[in-house]
């Protein structure tokens, strides 16, 4: 697949990790002795057979040019981090090659190679030599990239003071000013505010505008959209759909529209099922705005879990979480699943296509996220609502009026 004209040339590329069971979740002292022990009667390694290949990357082949912005999307744990983590050589791949024709300036994690002691000014020269900058470039550039991070203010403050907003954004501009062939950029964007996120494909733009390509790594997909010309779609580690946008974008709907299967019988604790329920107490996929709906949440309890929280947020088909909600705590104990109820607010929602992320969270941190549990489409059924099916806002409200006539 690669082709000379290609400034990023991956072929065939396969990243395999070994994970062990016995280190899934949270395993009491008392586990832990139990299966070492069982281990040094067995006559072999503790928890040896529990160890599995896991591949998060499956031959991947994709090509980028010169001035090119490639997106990448997909489902949480489809391989887009490990994906950018080869190509920005921070880890090497298992399979496969990469030919990389220039310098890379990558933008993964917030405040990456920033030293938390160091001030904002220390950090622009340190950050920009880790991303092969020359001190006097830095230096040229020096008034740009402090200008467009608008953190002038805070020059000389450690950078362990900063919000996240400052440490991005002053992230964003040192590698966006670095003079690179290839530009890399995850998701770190979400942590700007809306103008700041303007402000930076704006310079995304420009920086591919003047020949340089891009990676583009986001759930944003109004972003995508409007920045990339081409895109690929993950799922499982592979490319499943590829092209121009609209194409991979339209297959990354209807995967969501086909939610990950629970094994329900393999005894791993955390979410089991996730269900719509009517008034019936039946599973409901299509809903109508003069009816009640409830969220049914199925969790199988973890032997050593005091108290647990349920996280919930429900995304539009454009991929725009619009509604989170937390659970009380609550004391999950037993050995079977055990089923847990949210009222679907409907009344807030217009006409179309929903998806519910969540997420269980016990005292010790997160059990499991899963970002895709269930899939409803809901029409509102009113007169006004069949004629003013447009709505320009993402959610509503029963709003409150007064006045004269009302």
């Amino acid at each position: 697949m690669s082709s000379a004209s290609a400034v990023i040339s991956v072929e065939g590329l396969s990243k395999r990790y070994q994970i062990g069971h016995q280190l899934a979740g949270h395993e009491s002292f008392r586990e832990m002795l139990g299966r070492k022990a069982r281990g040094l009667i067995g006559g072999g390694k503790a928890g040896s057979a529990e160890v599995e290949d896991f591949w998060a990357l499956k031959d991947v082949s994709f090509d980028v040019r010169e001035g090119e912005v490639m997106g990448v999307i997909g489902r949480n744990g489809a391989g887009k981090s490990t994906l950018l983590k080869i190509l920005s050589r921070i880890t090497a791949p298992t399979e496969g090659r990469v030919a990389l024709r220039g310098q890379v300036a990558s933008l993964l994690e917030v405040g990456t190679g920033f030293h938390p002691e160091l001030t904002g000014r220390e950090n622009i020269f340190l950050n920009g030599a880790i991303l092969g900058m020359s001190r006097r470039d830095i230096a040229l550039r020096f008034d740009e990239i402090v200008d467009f991070a608008e953190v002038e203010r805070f020059l000389d403050t450690p950078v362990k003071r900063y919000s996240s907003g400052m440490y991005v954004r002053l992230a964003f501009s040192v590698a966006a000013h670095l003079d690179s062939d290839i530009l890399i950029v995850d998701e770190v964007l979400a942590v700007g505010d809306v103008e700041f996120q303007k402000k930076c494909l704006g310079k995304m733009r420009g920086v591919t505008g003047n020949g340089r390509a891009a990676i583009f790594v986001s759930h944003n997909i109004s972003a995508v959209r409007s920045l990339c010309d081409s895109a690929i779609l993950l799922d499982g580690g592979q490319i499943v759909s590829s092209g121009t946008v609209e194409r991979p974008i339209h297959d990354y709907f209807t995967l969501f529209r086909q939610p990950i299967a629970h094994k329900a019988t393999d005894g791993i604790p955390g979410i089991q099922s996730v269900q719509v329920m009517d008034a019936s107490q039946s599973s409901a996929h299509v809903l109508n705005d003069a009816e009640n709906y409830r969220v049914k949440f199925s969790l199988l309890p973890r032997s050593n879990a005091k108290s647990c929280q349920i996280a919930f947020t429900i995304f539009n088909n454009e991929d725009v979480g619009l509604i989170s909600a937390f659970s009380p705590q609550f004391a999950l104990a037993g050995d079977g699943p055990q089923d847990y109820f949210v009222e679907l607010p409907t009344q807030m929602l217009n006409s179309g296509n929903y998806r519910i992320e969540g997420a269980v969270f016990d005292s010790y941190g997160l059990i499991e996220q899963i970002d895709c549990l269930a899939i409803f489409e809901l029409l509102r059924t009113s007169q006004f609502d069949q004629k003013h099916n447009d709505s320009r806002g993402l959610v509503r409200f029963d709003a409150i009026w007064s006045g004269q006539g009302l």
